[in-house]
């Protein structure tokens, strides 16, 4: 079995907020509903910030961010 890692691009969102739970604020901070949202299972980070019209590199340095302290 693979070791998750945040910057996989085919990482998707509903193991990613499983794996790192404190990364749910980095998505309440920019308003997004995936947290909950049926279609995590099926959409990665970079799915989300298209969606949300958020820069990737900034968004996922958020993630770092909230992960490391």
């Amino acid at each position: 079995m693979r070791t998750p890692e945040l910057d996989d691009p085919d990482l998707m969102l509903d193991e990613l907020l499983s794996l790192w739970p404190e990364t749910t604020t980095v998505f309440m901070r920019h308003e997004m509903l995936c947290v909950g949202c049926m279609i995590t299972p099926f959409h990665t980070v970079i799915d989300a910030c298209k969606e949300h019209s958020l820069d990737e590199r900034t968004f996922r340095a958020e993630l770092r961010a909230a992960i490391t302290g």
